[in-house]
């Protein structure tokens, strides 16, 4: 891993809630919600674990203090029902290797026979509770069903940051009833994060990319002020490119976002912020992987064709304008990096910031992917486990999940 080469945040008060080691946990039973929400192939295996590996610093300490460890997540989308495609049992098998001890796996997160699971547990022990979605309490951010949860334990910690932007009973709820502390994931995605916005070490380059305009229109207003230079690809450069009166031919555009983008455009440039479009793009007339592919300037795209990567003179000109940066803050693909032939361009992308002489911070969901499948993963100073958490907290808003902590004594 990277070593961070700038101090991330300046502001060591921007984290003002209760942590684990806060809490005086030795013979306590500690309530951990994680964000074990992992991908599972066909056979029900689990095809990347980089969520639950996350949360081992968390689960390692409560160990060594002599907790009795009881863990909780989500997983998929049961609906309030429950779905044995959706159990939490493969998480508990990897969780088993990945400690090197017995995990107790619950048959269910609430009810008398988990309490009687929970009664027998002896200091250092871990337990998983069964999905807890499979209620419809949880979703609901239901009072009675915070309440069972809250049951069995005597401390809550809440390390899922992925899950922290969700109003529900295990991350919201439940604190009304315990003493509640963030685990050392969520307090390192908080100060990363929101630290490299309110206080970052300039220069400071923010890339966006991804499908639309609309899903970053609030990062962008927030980044006013605050950042130097602003990178945009992906499907989301031709809304802009479009709005400024431009064929695009058939690229992804919102139609309905043409005016803000425009507006958003000149603020930044007005506010003395650098702001830099593709200038020429790899092309397709359709997204099959054995498609015809064409590098043309972006203001050439014909009819019938869409852009679907940026293009290499596209790479050299976002790389140039890294070079300089001392905080590089990325979210978002620059193609269809899932496809080979419209993968090149977020790749390059990567391994640009990769090289940089800077805190680099890539935001989670398919940025995260991406950074994984170019190679350069270990090379990132931060890597963020949430997707519409981060995007909620590099707008300037307050996750729940945070709020919802108990606030550290002045």
């Amino acid at each position: 891993m990277k070593k961070d080469i700038i101090e991330p945040f300046q502001n060591k008060d921007i984290f003002n809630k209760l942590t684990i080691e806060d809490l005086d946990t030795k013979g306590k039973k500690v309530f951990i919600r994680a964000d074990f929400n992992v991908p599972l192939d066909d056979n029900l295996m689990i095809t990347d674990d980089r969520r639950i590996r996350s949360t081992l610093p968390t689960i390692n300490y409560a160990i060594d203090e002599g907790a009795k460890v009881i863990l909780s997540s989500h997983l998929g989308r049961p609906k309030g029902k429950v779905d044995p495609r959706l159990s939490l049992a493969p998480v508990a098998k990897r969780l088993k290797r990945l400690l090197n001890k017995e995990v107790i796996f619950a048959p269910d997160c609430i009810g008398s026979q988990v309490e009687g699971l929970v009664s027998k547990m002896r200091d250092g022990d871990v337990m998983i509770l069964e999905n807890l979605r499979y209620h419809p309490g949880e979703e609901n951010n239901d009072e009675e069903f915070a309440r069972s949860l809250a049951k069995l334990a005597d401390f809550y910690v809440n390390d899922a940051f992925g899950a922290a932007h969700r109003a529900h009973a295990s991350i919201v709820g439940i604190t009304k009833f315990l003493p509640s502390a963030a685990g050392f994931l969520l307090k390192k995605e908080i100060e990363y994060l929101k630290g490299a916005i309110d206080n970052p070490v300039k220069p400071f380059i923010a890339i966006l990319g991804g499908a639309k305009v609309s899903g970053k229109i609030g990062v962008l207003e927030h980044l006013v002020g605050h950042v130097d230079k602003v990178l945009v690809g992906g499907g989301m450069a031709f809304t802009f490119i479009k709005a400024m009166g431009y064929e695009i031919g058939d690229s992804l555009v919102e139609d309905g976002m043409l005016e803000t983008a425009e507006r958003i455009r000149k603020k930044l440039i007005e506010n003395g912020i650098k702001f830099y479009l593709p200038v020429d793009c790899v092309i397709a007339q359709s997204i099959d992987p054995g498609a015809v592919i064409k590098i043309v300037p972006t203001l050439e795209i014909p009819q019938g064709w869409k852009a679907l990567d940026i293009g290499p003179a596209s790479v050299k000109l976002f790389t140039i304008a890294l070079q300089d940066a001392k905080t590089i803050l990325w979210n978002g693909p620059m193609g269809m990096f899932e496809i080979d032939l419209f993968s090149r361009g977020t790749f390059d992308i990567a391994r640009a910031v990769s090289d940089a002489y800077a805190l680099t911070i890539v935001g989670g969901g398919d940025t995260d992917l991406a950074v994984n499948r170019a190679g350069v993963s270990n090379t990132i100073s931060f890597i963020s486990t949430g997707g519409g958490a981060s995007l909620q907290l590099l707008e300037g808003k307050e996750l729940p999940g945070i709020a919802a902590l108990t606030n550290r004594a002045d």
